[in-house]
């Protein structure tokens, strides 16, 4: 696979329901937006993986750690979140993540509209 071709293909990244709550409205807008998002933009989503909201600590979460490792293993080039606190409440916490994700040729990229347009400027706050 070309550089160029991977870094076409994304994975959706959710983080939207508490612990102990059924998938709901939050979760079903995150994945319809990230869609949407992707397509506009020519991206394709091969995943699309979930974590519960509320754990400050991205690596602690199983999702978080797949959506790393298939970064590392040059499977997407683009994880979408729909807004920061999707990656971690707490704003010094993302900096290393997106660093992990650059470091394998992988950017972060936001969904949510007022967002969306910061694609590559490395806002996270």
């Amino acid at each position: 696979m070309t550089e160029k071709a991977c870094s076409a293909l994304a994975v959706l990244y959710i983080c939207a329901a508490r612990r102990g709550v059924v998938a709901g409205v939050a979760e079903e807008r995150a994945e319809q937006e990230g869609r949407e998002f992707a397509a506009a933009r020519g991206l394709k989503i091969v995943a699309v993986v979930t974590d519960p909201f509320g754990d400050p600590v991205p690596q602690q979460r199983s999702g978080w750690l797949r959506v790393r490792e298939m970064a590392e293993r040059g499977e997407v080039g683009v994880v979408i979140v729909r807004w920061p606190n999707a990656l971690s409440v707490e704003h010094e916490r993302r900096y290393p993540e997106l660093k992990h994700l650059r470091d394998f040729g992988c950017q972060l990229l936001f969904s949510w509209e007022p967002l969306a347009d910061m694609a590559g400027l490395g806002a996270t706050r």
